[in-house]
């Protein structure tokens, strides 16, 4: 890590360090202790509902402290996850050190730790969701040769009293500041915190969602990260929803990242952007145009897109947001720039990105750089109900699906839809390219169709596999839209169910 990356990172951990928090080991997280005279040590892990929880411990003494960043501690297990049977229920948590962040909300000074789990015998537990993605990327990386490098975009929506200054216009948003856009001062102070916790932002703006009820005003925004390694980018999503709640408790808002709110507006979603390099160089490029690896690496995702449902669409209201004309995805197809694509290609700085600096700014001079690192590709299926864990690691999956696969080059092509999928012109293309599930029902059926690919070299345990399946079949949706049509108490009581899910 450079000096300026130091001297201007938010993260004080890294600041008081002087080396990138990838680098901390367990005498640096003593030293951070004792020098900012910390008092409490949060273990932070996420169990089966998503959420970020917590073990609380009050610093006794320095041997105490040497022994629990040595040894972690013992859990419930069964009371974590749904898999795991109360006759043999205990396991440890074990902290990541790369992971501390000085607690933002503590009165007292408090660090926290996110933590991995193991079993018994001292080894990682095979159905823990952040062994599961550890295990997609290690085999990714042992396959390949390549670097994967993934990235989100957290939407919410912000649920205030009704205010009549300088209305917005319903469902027109997107990029509004103050004073139309309401609570750009709560996404700006989430920034702050979520930086000065190890999130790596890349930008954060209003999103298309406003609108009114008779008593309230719902407010969409969405926080964009850089694209880092994939354990990195699903724990900077997980402390990120977990910040952004709690500083609606703070604003006394209401924080919802459900995929849907209410019909006919804009829902949220959380979509996955990733990129792979070898020898530092980004491989979705070539000759300054998308490659052919990544054409096979989009077929992967095409391929298993519906089986991912079933970790990044988990509950009945997902499938409310992937209808037709609300710009989510419906069709397995791909497309550059194109928003009702399943996957996007976005514009990457391939073509004149050095005569643009000195075009906008007569005075500078021209440069001669690549910028080619940034492009990345899309997948715009998920929602804030996602398994963050499972999706990512299936993405994983997914891509070096595509590197394996014959047909790859060809799928890419054939499944390119060049413009919005529902112009007259692609009406042919429609009738014969697959479509996304229409419930969890059909999720589960989906992700049955192809566990193999997901269970190959004990990525996703069979046990693991069979528990999504029964979770989505427990929620009875099948057809659930068609159930509910023109039915809008019905709705709204679900949509309001599944409000805080995840």
């Amino acid at each position: 890590m450079k000096e300026n990356e130091i001297v201007l990172s938010p993260n004080p951990l890294v600041k008081h360090l002087r080396k990138p928090a990838s680098e901390f080991t367990k005498e640096d997280i003593i030293k951070v202790i004792e020098e900012k005279n910390i008092q409490m040590v949060n273990f932070r892990y996420v169990a089966d509902d998503g959420k970020l929880k917590t073990l609380n411990f009050f610093i006794l003494n320095k041997e105490h402290l040497e022994s629990l960043l040595t040894t972690g501690e013992r859990v419930d297990g069964s009371s974590i996850f749904n898999f795991i049977e109360a006759g043999s229920s205990d396991l440890y948590i074990v902290p990541k050190f790369r992971t501390a962040f000085i607690n933002p909300f503590e009165e007292t000074p408090t660090l926290d730790i996110l933590c991995g789990f193991y079993d018994n015998m001292g080894k990682p537990l095979e159905s823990s969701p952040e062994y599961i993605l550890r295990k997609a990327h290690d085999k990714f990386k042992r396959e390949t040769g390549m670097v994967y490098k993934a990235m989100g975009e957290l939407e919410y929506y912000v649920q205030s009293k009704r205010d009549e200054s300088y209305p917005a216009i319903d469902q027109k948003g997107y990029h509004d500041a103050e004073p139309f856009a309401k609570w750009e001062h709560f996404r700006k102070h989430a920034m702050q915190l979520i930086a000065q916790c190890g999130g790596m932002i890349k930008y954060g703006h209003s999103e298309v969602g406003t609108f009114k009820t008779e008593k309230h005003l719902f407010e969409q925004q969405e926080i964009e990260f850089l694209p880092v390694h994939p354990e990195e980018a699903v724990d900077q999503l997980v402390v990120a929803k977990w910040i952004v709640r709690m500083l609606g408790r703070q604003y006394n808002v209401n924080i919802s990242f459900a995929p849907k709110i209410t019909i006919g507006k804009a829902g949220s979603g959380l979509h996955i952007h990733m990129l792979a390099e070898k020898d530092g160089k980004n491989v979705l490029v070539e000759d300054g145009k998308i490659s052919q690896t990544a054409k096979r690496m989009i077929a992967g995702v095409l391929d298993l897109s519906p089986a991912l449902t079933a970790f990044g669409n988990t509950i009945p209201t997902s499938y409310l947001r992937l209808v037709p004309h609300q710009e989510a995805p419906t069709y397995v197809c791909w497309g550059d720039r194109n928003r009702s694509a399943l996957v996007r290609v976005p514009l990457g700085w391939l073509h004149n990105a050095n005569e643009m600096l000195s075009n906008a700014n007569p005075l500078e001079p021209k440069i001669n750089k690549d910028f080619s690192g940034k492009q990345t590709f899309e997948f715009r299926v998920p929602d804030g109900s996602a398994n963050i864990h499972y999706l990512v690691a299936g993405l994983l999956i997914a891509v070096n699906h595509g590197l394996k696969m014959n047909n790859a080059v060809q799928l890419a092509e054939d499944l390119y839809i060049p413009g919005n999928i529902f112009n007259d012109e692609f009406k042919e293309k429609r009738n014969r390219i697959d479509q996304l599930p229409t419930s969890c029902f059909d999720s589960a059926d989906r992700l049955k169709q192809k566990r193999k690919v997901f269970e190959e070299a004990g990525v996703f345990p069979k046990g693991t596999i069979d528990a999504i399946i029964e979770g989505l079949n427990s929620f009875g949706d099948k057809d659930l839209s068609e159930r509910l049509y023109g039915k809008s108490e019905e709705i709204w009581n679900l949509v309001d169910k599944y409000l805080h899910w995840m």
